[in-house]
């Protein structure tokens, strides 16, 4: 039973890695590895059980005797509700940023983007989009961030050739831009809420490397623009009657719906509470003064657009429930004992965390970078750094402590990794769909300038590993 959860597994990232030429969704993908996974899971669950966790069912069963209905039961009520509860709070919190990207979105909380790099200068074009880009990921959700960076952008060129070059830098910055903090990618929320890294120590060690990453390619972009732009500019979004808001209420709700997550890790320091609480938090603010600022068009019918964002639709509720079900796949994977196994082979035959994540950016290039990242984080776990001294090889093992480097070696590699390829990141799957951009063009165009980035940064990175103190 273990070598089928490994094969469907396995067969299920096979389907992500070629869904772009399959047209199946990875969401559902996804969902069939983490829903099959565990059916099959729990219709062995003695085996796995008595095996990964003897001592915790004997507690469970209290004296009584033991039966397929109580392995069932311990199963759901101590195994199963734990990956599900670890999952559902990633989901929480990516429903919260999407939704607050989508209200500040309609009442033109982001017109200002258009406004600051409305030129045809192709260099200041490219840098401000893509600087824009880069902040805006690093405090919002970088796939939202990303798409809607991208629609602007094909409003304002006409050149397709030019769109897919400034798209792609964009895809860069916002994986980038997303890859060092721990609210801007589900890895870093995923690593900050298992306790693996802090978020100021996280983004202290990824940001030089992240810029690093953003900067080399786009440079390299931008040697293949022209000085002009073919642009368009076109008048102001229509939002309804009475809809344009004035600039300070604008700015009122930036400051709202950004700086109530900037506030995040601070609520999860002093709660300790789950972050997506804090991000809950904040957009139920924003939603209040988003209908107090559009009460007059509470008669109106575009007032059905504001009350229910589209961000909570169709289109976003695929990339939770493809998150949801990837970490239920390897929740199955992890209580199965292979990811054990498969630890042990690497420290015995690799030995080097930087080899590991070097593997694993060009694995990310190829599958997915969430996929690929969660399947690091769920091969090692937290060491305790207090029995760090009880190891044979201590220095090794602090790479697995509390913010050791292992955990931003992965965060950096598979972000970044993400890159390479235009199928390695939902972001870069939008920008193939809105500009019908094919992998042959993007592995000639761009793939050399990402993997140069990509290098440069992991070494800035390595120093700043082997010189600053965690």
């Amino acid at each position: 039973m273990t070598l089928i959860v490994v094969l469907l597994l396995v067969f299920g990232y096979l389907l992500i890695a070629t869904g772009h030429l399959t047209g199946v969704n990875k969401a559902a993908i996804a969902m069939f590895i983490g829903t099959v996974g565990w059916v099959v899971y729990i219709c062995w669950g003695a085996d796995f059980v008595m095996s990964q966790h003897p001592h915790e069912y004997v507690d469970f069963l209290g004296g009584a005797t033991p039966s397929s209905d109580a392995v069932k039961y311990f199963i759901c009520d101590d195994i199963f509700l734990k990956y599900v509860g670890r999952a559902a709070s990633i989901v929480m919190f990516l429903l919260a940023t999407m939704t607050i990207i989508e209200i500040l979105s309609n009442n033109g909380c982001f017109d200002f983007i258009t406004e600051w790099i409305r030129t045809r200068n192709s260099k200041r074009l490219l840098w401000t989009i893509t600087l824009a880009t880069f902040i805006l990921s690093a405090n919002l959700d970088n796939l939202t961030t990303a798409t809607m960076m991208l629609v602007i952008m094909h409003s304002i060129v006409r050149s397709r050739r030019q769109r897919m070059l400034i798209g792609a830098a964009i895809v860069i910055a916002a994986n980038c831009g997303g890859s060092f903090t721990v609210i801007g990618d589900p890895t870093g929320l995923l690593l900050w809420g298992d306790g693996a890294v802090t978020a100021t120590n996280f983004s202290k060690f990824l940001v030089l490397p992240a810029i690093v990453a953003w900067v080399v390619p786009t440079l390299l972009i931008n040697r293949q623009l022209p000085d002009k732009l073919d642009t368009e500019w076109s008048a102001p979004p229509y939002r309804g009657d009475d809809t344009n808001l004035n600039r300070w209420q604008r700015v009122v709700m930036l400051f709202v719906g950004i700086g109530g997550l900037w506030f995040t890790p601070t609520f999860h320091n002093i709660t300790k509470l789950s972050p997506f609480l804090g991000a809950l938090c904040t957009l139920s603010v924003l939603w209040v003064v988003n209908e107090a600022f559009n009460r007059k068009l509470n008669d109106a019918d575009q007032m059905a657009q504001r009350r229910i964002p589209r961000a909570i639709q169709y289109g976003t509720i695929q990339q939770m429930l493809f998150v949801m079900g990837i970490m239920l796949g390897m929740g199955v994977m992890a209580e199965t004992g292979v990811m054990g196994d498969i630890c042990a082979w690497i420290d015995y035959n690799l030995h080097n965390i930087w080899l590991v994540g070097v593997v694993s950016g060009l694995l990310s290039g190829v599958v997915d970078t969430f996929t690929v990242a969660i399947t690091d984080i769920t091969l090692y776990p937290l060491v305790d750094a207090d029995s760090i001294g009880t190891w044979a090889d201590g220095a090794y093992m602090m790479q697995f402590a509390q913010n050791g480097a292992y955990w931003k070696v992965i965060a950096y590699t598979t972000a970044v990794g993400g890159c390479l390829l235009s199928v390695g990141s939902t972001s870069g799957l939008a920008l193939m769909k809105m500009e019908h951009v094919r992998l042959g063009w993007y592995l000639k165009n761009l793939t050399p300038k990402v993997l140069l980035g990509f290098v440069v940064g992991l070494l800035v990175l390595y120093a700043e590993v082997a010189f600053i103190p965690s």
